[in-house]
């Protein structure tokens, strides 16, 4: 009676190990939801691996990984001096890596816990945050003339997910961290290729790189996945019969199914797609051609075929409408369902 996410564990830790071992000073990242799979679980995956470190999404996300993980914490949002950058717990000082894409706040941090561990965030074309060429050199002054010994753990470049390669990007911003002289000759980035990490480590061979990776990592092999939902019960309805919170009527006869699984699980809530095709244009406007009649497709899935929702999902289960002629599943039956990982609350987790 639940929507569970089905790993098949031998294939999904082969592809762990595979991952880990193609790509040296690997640093996985565990945040949100645990890509669909907990934090918790992935904490201890991650040392599972043998990592030294992990990198989180926020400050809030360190309790949920710090007794499961017995390594360095590389927290991904900026250290910023207020919330909660300041609660964190005093044993883990020493194993929390801030990420610093201000000039004020390296002196601010620094001036707060001077043996703190930081890294300096470059700005890459994402525009999201960090320091640019300017403000890098201005950190490295301050550094040099203010807190010669502090523990500068690298220099951190999150680059956008665009296609095509990243090389020509990252070969600028190589040049500010040379540029810089900063104390350190280490980097972190996300989102290049296998490719474009040995081009860059051939090309800076003085420097270690360490990819953070997250996605292709944890979900790299969807096939060891499998989501499903519980067939909760099935309703016979005729042409004009009423059903649902809001009173609907059948278009034509068939059956309601109710399955588990609901906007409690982020199911039937979307966020904005990033694929900018015509045929995905297309999609859209199809969708909201159903939305104006009436028929939403669902992710469920029975036999193969995405079925529609009858209404809205309800927050734990959800209706969908069967029209007569294709099988109709029986109570207890599990149907595939199609999700979005990052914005999925599974009941159960299932690894083989």
């Amino acid at each position: 009676m639940s929507l569970t996410l089905t790993v098949d564990g031998d294939r999904w830790r082969a592809h762990l190990r595979a991952v880990a071992e193609s790509n040296p000073g690997l640093t996985p990242v565990v945040k949100g939801n645990g890509y669909g799979f907990t934090l918790g679980r992935l904490a201890r995956k991650a040392a599972w691996l043998g990592v030294d470190t992990i990198a989180v999404g926020t400050y809030d996300e360190l309790p949920h990984v710090s007794s499961r993980f017995d390594g360095d914490l590389l927290v991904l949002t900026p250290w910023r001096p207020f919330g909660a950058a300041l609660e964190t717990d005093p044993a883990l000082a020493d194993r929390i890596v801030h990420t610093l894409g201000r000039v004020s706040d390296v002196s601010d941090l620094l001036a707060r816990q001077p043996d703190a561990r930081f890294v300096l965030e470059r700005t890459t074309s994402m525009l999201r945050h960090g320091l640019s060429a300017r403000d890098l050199w201005a950190a490295s002054r301050v550094l040099h003339d203010q807190h010669p010994g502090a523990r500068v753990e690298g220099i951190a470049l999150h680059l956008p997910l665009a296609q095509g390669s990243h090389l020509s990007e990252v070969g600028r911003l190589m040049n500010d961290v040379v540029a810089a002289e900063l104390p350190t000759r280490t980097i972190w980035v996300s989102h290049l290729t296998d490719a474009e990490l040995a081009q860059l480590r051939a090309s800076y061979a003085d420097y270690d790189i360490r990819p953070r990776i997250g996605t292709g990592l944890w979900l790299g092999d969807r096939a060891a996945l499998r989501v499903t939902a519980t067939v909760l019960d099935v309703h016979e309805v005729e042409r004009g019969d009423a059903f649902g919170y809001r009173g609907r009527t059948a278009p034509k006869s068939g059956h309601l199914l109710i399955v588990s699984g609901g906007t409690a699980h982020g199911i039937g809530l979307e966020a904005p797609t990033g694929d900018q095709s015509i045929k995905a244009r297309a999609a859209t406007l199809a969708r909201g051609g159903l939305d104006a009649v009436g028929f939403v497709r669902s992710p469920f899935s029975i036999d193969g075929k995405q079925r529609l929702f009858a209404e809205p999902p309800h927050m734990q289960a959800s209706m969908l409408f069967l029209p007569h002629g294709p099988r109709v599943p029986e109570v207890g039956e599990q149907v595939d369902v199609r999700v979005r990982y990052t914005a999925t609350a599974f009941d159960r987790v299932v690894v083989s």
